[in-house]
């Protein structure tokens, strides 16, 4: 194969794409909520407080600081921190938690060779790495459906 082959394949791979994707879709949100605290949610704040954050500057020694700017630019991280929380990385959160309770739920499938430790299926008469014979352990009965609360009394 050559390097220019081996650049498609790396290019067309479905992490990459979604990923490209996932950063273009980003930068747009972050622009919009940048125009959203610019536009709407600094001017409504500086007319409670009688401010103007665009026009909100100190000059030091011919420097501009622009207070105004690096407040909407907080803003804007505040937002956009709170919104990826919020719908990514709770949900994600969420989720894993959920899977680590099933598999812990789950009732083991193999156990460790007594001879090697490599691991092996529950009714394997003999190891597949040492071919050491094993006792094969009965799969354990499935659990009972939990039984319905009774009503309480009154």
């Amino acid at each position: 194969m050559s390097l220019r082959d081996d650049f498609v394949k790396f290019i067309q791979q479905g992490n990459l794409v979604q990923l490209a994707i996932a950063f273009v879709i980003g930068a747009a949100f972050a622009a919009v909520v940048a125009a959203l605290v610019a536009d709407i949610i600094t001017p409504l704040i500086g007319v409670v407080i009688h401010v103007n954050f665009s026009a909100w500057v100190y000059t030091l020694n011919g420097s501009v600081f622009m207070q105004g700017a690096f407040l909407n630019a907080v803003i804007t991280f505040v937002i956009v921190a709170i919104v990826v929380f919020f719908l990514i990385a709770l949900p994600y959160q969420r989720h894993q938690n959920a899977v680590a309770k099933k598999k812990a739920a789950a009732p083991p499938t193999t156990r460790a060779c007594p001879e090697c430790l490599t691991q092996i299926p529950l009714a394997a008469k003999r190891c597949s790495a040492c071919t050491s014979p094993v006792e094969p352990v009965p799969p354990a009965p499935p659990a009972a459906p939990a039984a319905p609360a009774a009503p309480a009394s009154s």
